[in-house]
């Protein structure tokens, strides 16, 4: 996950919504795209984590006091 919010600090949204990410650097050297899906347990639970991600990074901030 960090190195995907990593990627998006630096390409934008759109860059880590592609499965073309998981093949380019740093990701090719934690393996393959297929092997870093599954290491969220499947694609259904991989895109969950990025929708999360989204709703993370797109939350509105709440006030500081």
């Amino acid at each position: 996950m960090e190195a995907l919010l990593d990627k998006y600090a630096n390409e934008g949204i759109t860059t880590i919504e592609s499965d073309e990410v998981l093949k380019v650097q740093p990701f090719t050297h934690m393996g393959s795209a297929s092997e870093l899906i599954l290491s969220f347990g499947g694609r259904s639970q991989y895109l969950r984590a990025l929708q999360s991600l989204e709703r993370a990074l797109y939350a509105p901030r709440k006030a500081i006091r």
